[in-house]
């Protein structure tokens, strides 16, 4: 595997640290916001997201039948590690998961509709798989689909559903078959977030972000709106989950963070001692540098297995990365606050804070991260049982 950016790579890469240079302003990129948090929230990052899908880089591996370049996955990597390094928005749900799984399973009707507003920056969506008995457990979802003339009627509940306080577009997964095995019941939906019925409830988290409560309430959806298959819902959705795993979680804030303890380490002191030549420090900083370079490279070990445009996501490759990375993201968390002392329990942008009020907030968020797109454990699952072939129940 080579692990060097080509001429014409390393050449994007100067194209859009440029464009970033004028139009990452600070209404629209916060770099102490966390990963998970850069979604495009407000009118200004609306603008922002139009003015990358106007310079063609939304979709950009997506076939050229529907708008794509069919451009190598790592230009999608390049440009998504630069926004999120600069804590702008990134690609995200439309073009990173909802356009992928269109793209493979959609009808000719949703691609129509959905593929070009989602490569011209026009719609935002939010994912609704959690509800409150089926969250790591994907296929335990029990919100309710049942059969009526010209669709289906859904009741019940998700939660943990963010994005869903500003989106337009709901992705859902909901129970059209009670009495199939619990993997094969499921089918997946497209719902207007303004849909009568829909009743949105905020939800604050420990990471400052929130997220939502969304109840159902007799919410009809035509035929024409169900994803693919009637009953292979789970299996989109795992497809789905696979990409969210890499494209969700990035690797440029928790290097970006790394090298911002770096910096405090280099300068700080306690009890008049250089911090930077404490034994104790030189080895948890030479660690963590260590473990950011096995996670950037399970970060370029997905992509290769990713290369083929329009394969299946690598499953495998995913889990490894998301649970590596997002418990990296913790252990820096932890040594922020170790290292910064009592300093540290100031909120962000703080004046006066170490590092700018970030291990506050990096150390409530890193929670998140080993939550969102599927638990620590179930990647530990998927990964002792799809590559080291371990029993189900071991």
């Amino acid at each position: 595997m080579d692990f060097e950016f080509s001429d014409a790579e390393k050449a994007f890469a100067k194209e859009v640290e440029a464009f970033l240079d004028q139009h990452a302003t600070p209404d629209v990129a916060d770099v102490c916001r966390e990963n998970m948090a850069q979604i495009v929230d407000t009118p200004e990052r609306r603008a922002f997201m139009k003015k990358l899908a106007a310079k063609g880089w939304i979709g950009m591996s997506w076939p050229r039948e529907f708008g794509g370049q069919e451009k190598e996955g790592v230009y999608e990597y390049i440009l998504n590690e630069s926004l999120a390094r600069r804590g702008a928005p990134q690609i995200g749900k439309g073009a990173g998961i909802i356009g992928k799984t269109l793209i493979r399973h959609g009808s000719e009707k949703l691609k129509r509709e959905f593929l070009p507003q989602i490569i011209n920056a026009e719609i935002e969506f939010a994912v609704g798989y959690s509800e409150p008995q089926a969250g790591s457990d994907a296929a335990n979802i029990q919100l309710k689909a049942d059969r009526v003339e010209g669709g289906w009627m859904l009741n019940g509940q998700k939660t943990w559903t963010t994005s869903a306080h500003f989106a337009d577009w709901y992705w859902v997964g909901a129970r059209t078959n009670p009495e199939a095995p619990k993997h094969d019941g499921i089918s997946l939906f497209l719902i207007p977030m303004d849909h009568r019925g829909l009743d949105v409830r905020a939800m604050p988290t420990i990471g400052n972000e929130i997220t939502n409560e969304v109840f159902f309430n007799d919410v009809f959806v035509p035929e024409e709106y169900i994803v693919g298959e009637e009953g292979r819902g789970f299996r989109y959705i795992s497809e789905a989950l696979d990409l969210e795993r890499f494209t969700m979680f990035t690797f440029a804030p928790i290097e970006q963070k790394l090298e911002e303890l770096i910096e405090y380490v280099r300068t700080a002191e306690r009890d008049g001692e250089a911090l930077r030549e404490d034994p104790c420090t030189r080895q948890k900083i030479a660690q963590l540098a260590t473990q950011a370079e096995v996670a950037r490279v399970l970060g370029f070990k997905f992509l290769a297995a990713a290369q083929t445009v329009g394969a299946k996501p690598p499953t495998i490759e995913a889990s490894e990365y998301k649970l590596f990375a997002t418990h990296l993201s913790q252990r820096i968390a932890n040594a922020m606050l170790d290292l910064a002392g009592t300093g540290a329990q100031l909120r962000v942008h703080t004046e006066g804070a170490p590092m700018r009020g970030r291990p506050d907030m990096s150390y409530r968020y890193s929670v998140i991260d080993t939550i969102g797109g599927g638990a620590s454990e179930i990647q530990k699952n998927i990964i002792a049982r799809r590559k080291l072939g371990l029993p189900k129940n071991f």
